[in-house]
């Protein structure tokens, strides 16, 4: 790990200013991720600026929305009773990332933050486009099996691997925004962008913007919602697939539904098809296998990771079957 320069700072625009006057400088909450993407050598910055005295760590209920600071910690958001009540995938969520340690000391600005897992990108000795732009992808022939079968490209394939931000996709939530330009707001579609041909810009953050908080609204669908992830061992473990669902119904038919995957997708996966699918229909064996083909309609699998197209439909199902109370 290379020498840096460490600030702690209590104004956002004094960190924000500190950050983007250094091309290298970079943020750092709860550093469970900064810290192990330093060590494997995949981020290098001459700058870290410490946020944990700015004031963003409230949960809040405002004009029927829910606010949550950046530097709010996971294990407070996922415990908080209106997020238990009201956000229950949100909770259930954050309670499948991580271990409790870290859940008590990674921050949610951070979770939303992270890298990929994808071995070659934390790996020194591999190419990577994400670490190092034109160098190549050695997933797209080779180990592949964590990696993506939705949203890919030639140049990139890895997924993200924040069960936050699934969750956070199902439910609307807005992310705010703190730049050398002022605020700014984003949904999760528009803050995380598809590799295409430049897979090292992974959001639309600009340098030095720094995110402050999320918003979700308040509605029917949040309260009955689920997450389930599927994984290769029971705790602490990245998703092999997940899904975030919410889902409200008149009877058997469906009025309402929010879908979000992860782990098959380099972002937050969202699938209108599939809740076409599945809205104003009753919530029959035959409209879940219809959600789930217009789920992964377009897929490229590779070598390794073709089960996920199996996968992905079954845990859909699942979870459908229990929001629906098919089971």
């Amino acid at each position: 790990m290379k020498s840096f320069d460490y600030l702690r700072v209590s104004r956002a625009s004094a960190a924000v200013g500190a950050v983007a006057a250094r091309p290298q400088g970079s943020f750092v909450a709860g550093g469970t991720e900064l810290l192990n993407l330093m060590k494997d050598e995949a981020l290098a910055p001459d700058l870290v600026v410490d946020v944990n005295g700015l004031p963003l760590s409230e949960i809040a209920l405002r004009d029927g929305r829910l606010s949550i600071g950046a530097t709010a910690r996971m294990g407070d958001v996922a415990d908080h009773p209106v997020v238990r009540e009201r956000f229950p995938v949100l909770a259930e969520a954050l309670l499948a990332s991580a271990s409790p340690q870290i859940r008590n000391r990674a921050s949610i600005g951070g979770n939303l933050m992270q890298r990929t897992r994808c071995w070659y990108y934390r790996d020194p000795g591999s190419p990577c486009n994400r670490r190092d732009p034109g160098s190549g992808c050695p997933a797209l022939d080779g180990q592949n099996r964590w990696h993506a079968v939705l949203g890919g490209s030639g140049h990139c394939i890895a997924v993200h691997p924040s069960d936050l931000a699934v969750a956070l996709r199902a439910l609307d939530a807005t992310v705010h925004i703190l730049g050398p330009r002022g605020r700014r707001s984003l949904s999760l579609d528009d803050l995380y962008r598809l590799p295409g041909a430049t897979p090292h810009r992974e959001t639309a953050l600009r340098h030095g913007e720094l995110i402050t908080g999320v918003e979700l609204p308040i509605t029917p669908l949040a309260r009955s919602s689920r997450y389930l992830k599927l994984r290769d061992r029971a705790s602490f473990e990245f998703a092999v697939v997940s899904v975030a669902a919410a889902l409200t119904m008149r009877g058997r038919t469906v009025t309402g539904v929010r879908l979000a995957f992860g782990g098959i997708a380099p972002r937050p996966w969202h699938s209108p098809a599939a809740e076409e699918a599945l809205r104003g229909r009753a919530l029959t064996d035959r409209a879940v296998r219809e959600a789930g083909r217009a789920l992964v309609r377009g897929a490229e699998p590779r070598e390794h990771n073709a089960f996920k197209i199996e996968l992905v439909q079954r845990a859909l199902a699942d979870i459908l079957d229990d929001l629906g109370g098919r089971r």
